[in-house]
């Protein structure tokens, strides 16, 4: 089965792009415009990385290492995703270190960003680090409710064949109001609406484009690249998670085959929802976005009592 946890893993990794041009795509339509292809992310990173990079002569070696330790840590991650299949690359990774493998990337990003020495770049890690402390305890805590409501571990592979095997039983409130703060943290770790505008340059409002200002080249493709990479596994952590009926347990080619069809078709539709997200609301104010944050908090921590109390 190491055969299928790597071609699962390279198949989350090859449709990064993919799952980006597609929520374009589909917000685009949503405000009654053309869009671009949904193939566009490809040749984006493609015309990137044909570019020569420019680093400032003031950089360290800090600057030139972090897009090698955001692309390496969400490879990590998707080799320890469970998406197709329960059977994973690196079964030796729990949520805690999921979680941890996220704080890492964003701690390169600020360094990134910090390194840099333009002023956007200093604002942008400073609002990142603002927002990153509210961020990783609303979803540590709401991933540890799934360990707990499945009483498997915190290995991911085993607490999404455990909720998938509990059928129906496994829905309640603790899994939906766990499963709600996930999405607002997948909007708030993926610098989306209405946390971040991903798109905008205004530099009043950015907060991860700020800290990508200075990189160019096969650098910013990586970024860019893992920035990606970063959206598609939480899709993916949401669907095989906290909606994991029909991923494959056993791994023969029927149960194969509806694990893909129905796995793509959970990623389209948390790509809807992103995109029904950013259509109907507008980017909120920097100090309303705690606020918003302390809603998944609370979400998650309703999550976790609501199983001592039901």
């Amino acid at each position: 089965m190491i055969a299928v946890a790597i071609l699962q893993a390279v198949l989350l990794i090859a449709i990064a792009p993919l799952m980006a041009g597609i929520v374009s795509k589909l917000k685009a339509g949503m405000q009654n415009r053309p869009g671009s292809s949904v193939l566009q992310p490809y040749r984006d990173l493609v015309r990137l990385c044909r570019k020569d990079r420019a680093v400032s002569g003031s950089c360290s070696w800090i600057f030139r290492a972090v897009p090698v330790v955001c692309m390496a840590s969400m490879l990590i991650l998707a080799a320890m995703t469970p998406f197709v299949y329960t059977g994973v690359l690196a079964p030796y990774g729990g949520l805690v270190t999921v979680v941890y493998m996220f704080t890492m990337y964003r701690f390169a990003m600020v360094l990134g960003g910090l390194e840099g020495g333009s002023t956007f770049g200093g604002m942008g890690s400073s609002r990142e680090m603002m927002m990153s402390v509210l961020i990783e305890p609303a979803l540590l805590l709401g991933i540890a409710t799934l360990a707990v409501l499945s009483g498997a571990g915190t290995d991911m592979g085993d607490i999404s064949e455990t909720i998938a095997s509990m059928g129906m039983a496994a829905v309640g409130p603790a899994l939906i109001l766990a499963a709600c703060s996930f999405m607002i943290t997948l909007l708030a770790e993926n610098a989306r609406i209405p946390f971040d505008n991903p798109t905008t340059h205004l530099e009043l409002t950015m907060v991860h484009e700020a800290m990508l200002l200075e990189y160019s080249g096969r650098d910013l493709a990586m970024m860019e690249y893992s920035s990606m990479l970063r959206m598609t596994v939480f899709m993916a952590m949401l669907g095989s998670l906290f909606l994991p009926w029909g991923i494959s347990t056993t791994g023969d080619p029927a149960s194969l085959a509806l694990g893909l069809v129905l796995a793509l078709a959970k990623m389209l539709v948390i790509a809807f929802a992103v995109a029904m997200v950013e259509s109907v609301l507008c980017k909120s104010r920097l100090f309303k976005v705690p606020n918003l944050l302390t809603v998944s908090f609370a979400l998650s921590l309703i999550a976790m009592i609501s199983l001592y109390i039901l």
